[in-house]
Order: C-alpha cells, then sequence, then structure tokens
C-alpha cells in the first residue's frame, strides 16, 4: 500500500473544514431584492393619507419621466434617518412619491412635520398588500420607476449621503 493514502483522509477532512471556515468568514448578504426590477410595477391603487396630497396610484408613474417610490412609515427609526436624503433629493429636482406602510394620517403628518417633506403623493398601505406586491420586504425601501411605470433600480434600506449620487445616476439611466 502506497503511503501518502494514509494521508488522504486527513486532506479531505481539512479541505471540507476550510470551505465551512471560509463561508462562515463571508459576510451575509440577507438583503431581500425585488424580483420585480425590469419589470412593471404592480397596478394598484392607494388612498391618500397626508393631508393636502393625493393618494397614489400605478398609473402616476406612467406620466412620462422617471419618479422616486419610497416605501416608509412613521414608526420607522431608519426613515427618519433618510429623510435629510429625501429632502436633497426633492431639492434636486427628483420626484418623489411615497407609500406608508400601516401608518395613520395622524402619524404621517407629524412624521412630514418633524423630518420633512418631500413627497408629491403619499398613498397608504394599512395591510402591506401594495409593499409585498412590490417585493418590498421592509422600510424604508426605494424604486427608481422609470415614465413608462417599469422599475428600474431598487435601494434596500435607508438613504445615505454616499447613496444620492447613484439614485440621481439611476434617474439619468431611467429615462
Amino acid at each position: 500500500m502506497k503511503r501518502w493514502l494514509v494521508w488522504l483522509p486527513l486532506c479531505a477532512f481539512g479541505i471540507i473544514v476550510a470551505v465551512i471556515a471560509w463561508g462562515l468568514w463571508q459576510p451575509a448578504d440577507r438583503t431581500v431584492r425585488s424580483a420585480l426590477v425590469g419589470r412593471p410595477l404592480p397596478d394598484f391603487v392607494l388612498p391618500a393619507i397626508a393631508p393636502g396630497k393625493p393618494g397614489l396610484t400605478s398609473a402616476d408613474f406612467r406620466q412620462g419621466s422617471p419618479r422616486l417610490l419610497n416605501v416608509f412609515a412613521s414608526w420607522c427609526v431608519p426613515c427618519v434617518a433618510e429623510a435629510p436624503q429625501l429632502l436633497t433629493l426633492k431639492a434636486a429636482g427628483v420626484p418623489i412619491d411615497a407609500i406608508a406602510i400601516k401608518d395613520t394620517p395622524g402619524d404621517v403628518s407629524a412624521f412630514l412635520r418633524r423630518n420633512g417633506d418631500p413627497y408629491a403623493r403619499v398613498g397608504a398601505d394599512a395591510h402591506s398588500r401594495v409593499q409585498l406586491a412590490l417585493g418590498s420586504s421592509g422600510v424604508p425601501e426605494t424604486f427608481v420607476v422609470d415614465g413608462k411605470g417599469v422599475i428600474r433600480a431598487q435601494h434596500v434600506g435607508d438613504i445615505r449621503a454616499e447613496d444620492v449620487p447613484q439614485l440621481l445616476q439611476a434617474l439619468a439611466d431611467a429615462k
């Protein structure tokens, strides 16, 4: 019998340990991405929830120019953190619409008074049905929708200052 065969089980064990260790050390991307990127928005009609602003429909996104669709909630702490970036995007001329998840008109009004109001329209999604239809798994999430109502990009999580140029580029690419 060849002597090197004695070491074969130990080498196989070492390879298995190395593969498991490599898998454990790799940062896991647990982000749930929408399968709708590159596809049309699902049809929806949401009632208004913010005083003085209209509700939101999927037809609003088929008006010829790209828009952002922000999914947020007044009870969401990261939504507060991204509010300044949404105001920056609005100041840059970006039209932004929103879906408020499991919220009340009073809470949405208070949120917009405290954190600024970047939205043209805000629809109420009391039971998260539209959120789930979008493939959104949490709040906040933002979608870049082209002028034909097709989702061109998705941003999961709060928008940070370093994300603003990427969103502006995604909007420019969606034209």
